[in-house]
């Protein structure tokens, strides 16, 4: 007698059962990328739109505004993704060695993750302040400053990635440090009997184990850093840097839709940023893949 195999796709209570998970990802996710596209193709009249072709797509690429957004995301991505992983990995690599305290630090460093952004953002405008701000307080121990790092365009990008790679430490090392537990100790006790040093383990065991981790790790952040916007309007009170100095990829969308009205164009600049992230993503996880082999 034959045994039935189960098949998911073919069981309708499956389906009942991911009908409401199915339609809100329809609702919140496919309708509006599917709008963006369209909305991509038509003119700037939201109540009386027409189709205008691809030409709002020349436009947006001509623009200087979307050029220096585009630099400046660019920037802020390979500056703040690579830095958080790294001082995320550093801190949970020390979690994990049982210090005294380690629980109270682990909590201490998970509270940004449950913070607003937005709060996070006044609490840095007076770290930063040029006059009475913490870190210029820091900086004249060493003899420098102060710096008005919010005041200053040449200082506005430096603030903004320091605000940034605070405000994914938290995120990263809670996922570096389950991954770290999750390995099987006895990889290390077999390491040291032969006599591998802690650098060797590190590269040999920790660094491929946590393999899977740090792609999902650079894919995830990548994504979220081209999409900053909530930084620098906390950082920096509504505005994108002293004479939009900061204004990046969302903030050009974002004022080209509310501010000027020119929905077509706005909407042509989204499907650029998705399809650049797109391409990045692809890329990035080849580049990940060929050098974890």
């Amino acid at each position: 007698m034959k045994k039935l195999k189960y098949s998911a796709e073919k069981n309708n209570k499956a389906w009942l059962y991911l009908a409401p998970a199915l339609i809100s990802i329809l609702v919140f996710s496919v309708y509006p990328l599917i709008r963006t596209f369209v909305m991509s193709m038509q003119n700037n009249n939201i109540l009386a739109p027409s189709f205008v072709g691809f030409s709002n797509f020349p436009i947006v690429l001509k623009d200087p505004l979307f050029k220096r957004a585009m630099i400046n995301t660019l920037i802020y991505a390979v500056t703040v993704v690579p830095l958080s992983i790294i001082i995320a990995m550093l801190i949970a690599l020390v979690l994990n060695t049982n210090i005294k305290g380690g629980k109270f630090f682990e909590t201490l460093f998970f509270i940004p993750y449950l913070t607003s952004v937005i709060a996070i953002g006044i609490v840095f405008r007076y770290l930063f302040h040029g006059q009475y701000g913490f870190i210029n307080y820091l900086l004249g121990f060493v003899g420098l400053g102060p710096i008005d790092f919010l005041n200053n365009p040449d200082y506005n990008m430096t603030a903004l990635i320091i605000f940034g790679v605070w405000n994914a430490l938290a995120f990263n090392i809670i996922v570096i440090l389950a991954g770290l537990r999750s390995i099987d100790k006895n990889y290390y006790k077999v390491a040291e009997m032969f006599g591998a040093s802690s650098w060797e383990q590190f590269r040999k065991i920790t660094l491929p184990q946590l393999k899977s981790i740090i792609t999902f790790l650079f894919l995830t952040s990548f994504i979220t850093a081209f999409k900053v916007y909530n930084s620098i309007f906390a950082l920096f009170n509504g505005r994108a840097g002293v004479g939009n100095r900061l204004v990046t990829a969302v903030f050009y969308i974002y004022n080209k839709f509310y501010v000027e009205y020119r929905y077509g164009q706005a909407m042509a600049a989204g499907v650029i940023l998705f399809l650049f992230l797109l391409v990045l993503t692809f890329l990035q996880k080849k580049a990940i893949e060929r050098l974890a082999k």
